[in-house]
Order: structure tokens, then C-alpha cells, then sequence
């Protein structure tokens, strides 16, 4: 069972990261540069959207004496992740557009 995630303009962030290249592993300190996010709020975001199966989470496998770093940790958005980022997002916009007064503009080619 997965837990419902709130999506808090902090939360939107995160996702609007991922989004960026949904197909991309990202690592923390990337998700903190990408989000301004320092780690103390990036980490519990992260952890809440792997509890709600939108972000899945792999070690890398490295060898830390070689590489003179430790392992990273890299988060994707797992497909139905994709699908509720996107669905997220397009809400978020439509509420401030409606709370601001502003309409899309039309794309020109």
C-alpha cells in the first residue's frame, strides 16, 4: 500500500526536478542545486515519495577507494510516479492560474 503524498510548493519543486528529464537518476546534492532545497528538506521528500512508490531509490556500485568518493544514492520516478508528478504539476498550475487571474499563453512555433 503506498501513502498519499501531499504536494506542497516545496514537494512541486522536487517533482518539476525530476520532470525536467524524467528518465534521468539523480542523486541528492543534484536534486539540491536543481531545487534549492537544502538537504534537510530535500531527504524527507524524497523518503515520502519512495514511500508513495512515485520515486524509486538505488545504491551505486562503486568502489569508494577508487572512485575517492562515497557511492551515490540515485532516485527516478518510477512510471506511475511519472504519470502523478505530471498529473500534480498541471493542477498546480491550473490553481494558480486561477488564483492569480493568468491564462497560458499560446505556444508559437
Amino acid at each position: 500500500m503506498t501513502t498519499p503524498v501531499r504536494v506542497t510548493a516545496a514537494v512541486s519543486k522536487v517533482l518539476a526536478a525530476f520532470l525536467a528529464d524524467p528518465t534521468a537518476d539523480r542523486y541528492g546534492l543534484d536534486l539540491m542545486r536543481a531545487t534549492g532545497h537544502p538537504s534537510g528538506t530535500l531527504y524527507p521528500i524524497l523518503l515520502r515519495l519512495q514511500d508513495a512508490g512515485w520515486v524509486e531509490a538505488v545504491w551505486e556500485e562503486l568502489d569508494p577507494v577508487a572512485a575517492g568518493r562515497p557511492p551515490r544514492r540515485y532516485y527516478r520516478l518510477t512510471p506511475d510516479g511519472l504519470i502523478s508528478a505530471r498529473t500534480e504539476i498541471a493542477a498546480l498550475r491550473q490553481q494558480l492560474d486561477r488564483a492569480y487571474g493568468t491564462a497560458p499563453k499560446p505556444r508559437t512555433a
